[in-house]
């Protein structure tokens, strides 16, 4: 009894420092900067999904059913089962919200605003993931380190499967949506790989989801423009392996 006190009390200390990281992000981009051009206000409604699937997660960590969904996946895919296709999928979205104006479909940013927002959001959601990381503390399924909850690689591929969803949802829904296909799979596969529990996917993907709604609706730095005859192509890519971290090719056109 004294240990299911304690795991309970745990788990609500976790929930408390989440639920503090999420609204400072919040506030910080609530505040009325002259730079930020705010399209529409949010309402509680669209933190529905993302608060019940981080915490979900939350609740699912150091649980029995956690690990007997550990135990299942590894039974259905193999101890030996390794992938890499999750180090892609990630990227599909970003590649999706440069495509899309050239599928024809209209896409609610400019190049230019849609690279700020990857940015922006990636890196929002690199240092919430990697601060929760190192305050939890929880070992991986393959016992290789003990910075397993949340999944970064789920959180950055629904970080940027919502910044897909929101450029493009009144253009076309079905393309909007077909980013959280891959982002989905990134979050399966990260179990498959025995590299985390289902706690650490459904968390990971709160946390994404929660960034790409804030900074898909708020815009920052909206007001930056380039001169008529100037153009810049940019692409933002997330790295994965020995560094997690965010990646840029810029070709300025002067």
């Amino acid at each position: 009894m004294k240990q299911l006190i304690y795991l309970t009390i745990l788990k609500m200390k976790k929930l408390s420092t989440l639920f503090l990281l999420v609204l400072f992000v919040s506030q910080m981009y609530g505040q009325k900067i002259d730079s930020l051009a705010i399209h529409k206000k949010l309402s509680y409604k669209n933190f529905i999904v993302p608060a019940a699937v981080l915490i979900g997660g939350i609740f699912l960590l150091n649980s029995s059913q956690n690990n007997s969904i550990q135990e299942k996946s590894n039974a259905f895919f193999g101890i030996g089962f390794n992938s890499k296709i999750d180090n892609f999928t990630p990227l599909v979205p970003v590649a999706q919200i440069y495509a899309g104006r050239y599928l024809g479909f209209q896409p609610k940013n400019t190049v230019l605003h849609q690279t700020i927002d990857i940015v922006i959001a990636n890196s929002l959601t690199l240092a919430v993931v990697q601060i929760t990381k190192n305050l939890v503390k929880e070992e991986r399924p393959d016992a290789s380190n003990n910075l397993s909850f949340p999944s970064g690689h789920t959180a950055i591929a629904f970080t940027n499967a919502a910044l897909l969803f929101q450029e493009y949802k009144d253009s076309n829904f079905w393309y909007a949506s077909s980013g959280f296909i891959f982002a989905t799979t990134t979050g399966i596969l990260r179990v498959a790989n025995n590299r985390h529990y289902s706690s650490d996917v459904l968390a990971g993907a709160g946390i994404g989801l929660l960034s790409g709604i804030i900074v898909s609706n708020y815009n920052p730095f909206q007001a930056i423009k380039f001169g008529r005859k100037k153009s810049t192509s940019a692409f933002v890519y997330p790295q994965f392996g020995r560094t997690n971290g965010l990646g840029i090719l810029i070709k300025p056109d002067f």
